[in-house]
């Protein structure tokens, strides 16, 4: 453990990093350098570092990544309409591989010969942050204190603080009720009363949203402009990618827009409960697919839906940096090249609901051959017949056997 010289510590400033970052000091005798990211978690930074001075670090890193999480991140996994298990946007997944990034970049700017992390040994977030780092840096030493101390309950982690003068932020009686990862995506909750998957989340729970019954009575529509898959523009506003999700955020939120309950499977074996919000995701994700609608051809689009459930295990299960997952985005990306116009969606108590879209230059719906008017020789119709019987040949030739068989 002596032979670690310098550690760079994914560092939030709460209970468990806090606690890591002085056992890495005291069992590793080692420099600690703190990194803590600003992926839009609306949390104080400030607090995290006037922490992490207390505690003797040198050298702290606070970086502002939200328009890099958004615009190298969240927008291509959205151009995949990426969702995991048919509900799971992957909010706290896509997070990690830049934290990961960022995190071995510090690394080699300050000659760290290691890096650590707080995931636990029972999570998806252990095997994300250090497939990112092996994948970035072969050779990096690792670190993760909860596969190697015993301080396996909060109560123990209290303790030690406590013991080490370690602040400690004062918690409501019973500790807080929920584990909760927040970024500009999304945030989530995960334990405690959550354990009971037959248990309804307590209203109280929620952070962002309003709880659909009680959102405003009438629809509120907003207009989404779309350019080679990404949204560029709200309601005429022309935004960064980082604004676009945050103002996304403020409009569903408004309307209970984004709530999911969840029993997921962990990659590590196990099933899991969690709750999550992402308002602006769940319009992003359903504005996306109808400005595809008219603007994919009909095979790139069903290839696309085939091609998503792979990718969005790949990112749940921390593969953002493979050859496989860049392989598939070099796919997408080019699927996106036409994906430009508008989508009109109207929001209503819980709801994302398409009302409209149009793309000017690129849309492949033609109204002179989908009309049910007189369509003036646009499509013949008489040339469904040859389609079909040349379609049904296979299903008539095993009818045909499988009646000379009786």
């Amino acid at each position: 453990m002596n032979k670690v010289k310098k550690v760079v510590l994914a560092y939030s400033g709460g209970l468990d990093t806090s606690v890591i970052l002085k056992w890495l000091q005291d069992t590793y005798r080692c420099e600690v350098v703190t990194f803590t990211a600003d992926i839009g978690q609306g949390e104080e930074l400030a607090p995290a570092r006037a922490k992490a001075k207390k505690l003797g670090v040198k050298k702290i890193f606070i970086d502002d990544l939200r328009e890099e999480f958004a615009r190298d991140f969240v927008f291509p996994m959205f151009r995949a309409n990426a969702i995991y298990e048919g509900e799971y946007l992957l909010g706290t997944s896509i997070a990690r591989p830049l934290i990961a990034k960022r995190q071995i970049e510090i690394a080699r700017r300050v000659g760290a010969d290691a890096v650590a992390h707080g995931a636990t040994g029972k999570g998806n977030d252990q095997v994300r942050f250090e497939l990112g780092y092996y994948a970035l840096e072969p050779d990096i030493r690792v670190i993760a204190p909860w596969r190697e101390w015993d301080l396996t309950s909060r109560e123990r982690l209290l303790a030690y603080a406590r013991r080490h003068g370690i602040p400690v932020e004062t918690q409501r009686k019973g500790g807080a009720p929920y584990s909760m990862d927040a970024n500009l995506l999304h945030i989530s909750y995960e334990g405690r009363t959550l354990e009971d998957p037959a248990r309804e989340p307590e209203e109280v729970m929620w952070r962002w949203t309003v709880a659909p019954e009680k959102a405003p009575n009438r629809p509120e529509r907003v207009e989404i402009e779309y350019r080679r898959g990404d949204v560029i523009a709200v309601n005429g506003v022309k935004m960064t990618p980082a604004t676009v999700i945050a103002g996304l955020n403020r409009l569903g939120a408004r309307h209970g827009v984004g709530r999911l309950d969840l029993v997921e499977n962990r990659y590590v074996g196990m099933k899991s409960r969690g709750c999550y919000e992402t308002p602006g995701g769940t319009i992003m994700l359903k504005a996306h697919r109808a400005i595809e609608s008219i603007t994919l051809d009909r095979e790139v689009a069903h290839l696309k839906d085939e091609l998503m459930p792979r990718y969005a295990a790949l990112i749940y299960n921390g593969y953002w940096w493979s050859p496989e997952r860049r392989m598939l985005q070099e796919v997408i990306d080019a699927s996106q090249r036409n994906v430009n116009g508008w989508v009109r969606v109207k929001l209503y108590k819980g709801n994302v609901m398409v009302v409209g879209r149009g793309s000017r230059r690129d849309s492949l719906f033609d109204p002179a051959i989908a009309t049910f008017e007189e369509d003036r020789g646009a499509y013949n119709q008489q040339d469904a017949e040859g389609f079909i019987r040349l379609n049904a040949l296979r299903m008539r030739i095993a009818a045909s056997l499988a009646r000379r068989r009786r």
